[in-house]
């Protein structure tokens, strides 16, 4: 049993019982085996449990039901992800956890009842929402205020200088792949950097039909497609980034944009008080992180301004103004940290389901739109390693963030930031993904009009 590669081996027991005891200790072992975070006995029951709701054709959509269709879907992939030879060091974990379950949906290989259920679940909850916001509010609160400062003022720099450099260098290979000046540059480099689809493929392809004359949805089918093999490219990437940064770790703050001199990235290494805070506190700093991104939300339907991006401006203004004490700082950082932990692979597997069309990820597997869109990424990500590092930053860190602004919108940074170890980057992700997507969506449709 200790030998499958999907179970994680218990603690060992001592005590009077004989060795060759089974009950209770050598039961103990059995329940402390995981997969993921289900112990096995709990995971054999309810594979059981959601074969029988299966058969009646009946499973719920509620929290209940979700809670568990998600963990054994998306720890199993995960677990299958982590123990990949090769893969395992690129983010074989968070492409698994988010690609088997689109090709399983797509492919009718899961049970519609259980599609049905966990695609409700998760537009209905907003459960996306509910984890960007408890881990860009932990993770903001726990930062350090004096990093938090340079950190955000310098990640514009290899931001913008990354989208200028990658833009050019991917419309110069599309065309040497055959393609048009004109098709490559709005139709496969400008979706990769303009937000992800909701935030970005979206109003570009509504911007294009002003512009062009042409239908929306015709439009969007177009600029899709390299959203979403951006987007991969980007996690695949990142995973690499983490293997790197294992084999040279002076390139790296695992997870700090800036060198330990210039301030540590959180306050909650230290233990002593991490131990300190109660589960009153923890629910007070849920409770705030969902205020932060309620009010984000009001704001958008009055302003029609990004209810992420709002949420993340309040949340920085709260900890440079020291609004917010420390022990609630530090109960916000432990929402992070569950999050982060537990939460994130169940996500990607809801994400894979309810989120990510296979069929239009493998309508990007042209040869030259693969070219093409990685050399767009790569060079991206490449310019924010070199101009991060010139800088005086972390580059490892910097070039992912780039690669969020390639990403598949807060999808994409859920996983490219799995796939990287680096979920402490979320607020900066953020910026690349909304503000950066946001600035690049309006540049392009300026261009555009000047061309039609």
């Amino acid at each position: 049993m200790s030998g499958s590669p999907l179970l994680k081996p218990s603690p060992s027991y001592d005590g009077g019982a004989a060795p060759d005891a089974f009950w209770p200790r050598g039961w103990w072992k059995v329940v402390d085996y995981k997969v993921g975070i289900v112990p096995l006995p709990v995971f054999v029951l309810l594979l059981a449990l959601i074969t029988g709701f299966t058969l009646t054709g009946k499973v719920p959509s509620d929290i209940l039901m979700a809670t568990v269709l998600l963990a054994m879907g998306g720890f199993t992939c995960a677990e299958i992800g982590k123990r990949l030879p090769v893969l395992r060091n690129i983010g074989a974990a968070a492409i698994l956890a988010t690609f088997i379950p689109s090709a399983l949906a797509y492919y009718k290989l899961l049970p519609a009842s259980i599609i049905t259920s966990v695609t409700e679940f998760t537009k209905v909850s907003n459960f996306l929402y509910l984890f960007i916001a408890s881990i860009i509010v932990g993770s903001i609160l726990g930062m350090d205020r004096r990093v938090l400062i340079q950190g955000f003022l310098k990640i514009f720099v290899p931001l913008a200088i990354g989208s200028i450099v990658a833009g050019a260098v991917g419309t110069a290979v599309g065309v040497a792949m055959g393609m048009s000046a004109h098709h490559t540059f709005f139709f496969v480099v400008a979706p990769i950097m303009a937000g992800g689809v909701g935030e970005g493929a979206i109003p570009l392809s509504i911007g294009y039909s002003t512009l062009l004359g042409q239908p929306q949805g015709e439009l969007f089918a177009q600029v899709l497609p390299p959203v979403m093999m951006g987007s991969l490219t980007a996690i695949v990437l990142a995973g690499t980034l983490n293997y790197v940064g294992k084999r040279y770790p002076h390139l790296t703050g695992e997870g700090r944009l800036q060198p330990s001199s210039e301030g540590e990235a959180v306050l909650e290494r230290d233990d002593n008080v991490v131990r300190l805070v109660d589960m009153h506190t923890i629910g007070a700093a849920l409770v705030t992180a969902v205020t932060l991104y309620l009010i984000g939300v009001l704001g958008q339907s009055l302003l029609d301004f990004p209810a992420p991006v709002t949420m993340l401006f309040l949340a920085v203004v709260l900890k440079l103004t020291q609004a917010v004490s420390p022990t609630l700082q530090q109960g916000a950082y432990q929402i992070y940290r569950f999050f982060s932990v537990v939460v994130t692979y169940p996500l990607l597997f809801a994400i894979g389901i309810a989120l990510t069309p296979w069929d239009k990820l493998i309508a990007a597997f042209h040869y030259a739109n693969v070219v093409t869109i990685v050399s767009t990424v790569v060079t991206l990500m490449a310019t924010g390693f070199v101009v991060g590092r010139l800088m005086g930053m972390y580059p490892i860190e910097c070039a992912v963030v780039n690669a969020c602004h390639s990403g598949q919108g807060g999808t994409g940074d859920v996983a490219i930031l799995t796939a990287a170890n680096r979920m402490a980057l979320m607020p900066f992700a953020q910026i690349a993904t909304r503000i950066g997507g946001a600035i690049t969506v309006t540049a392009v449709l300026i261009v555009l009009s000047r061309f039609t």
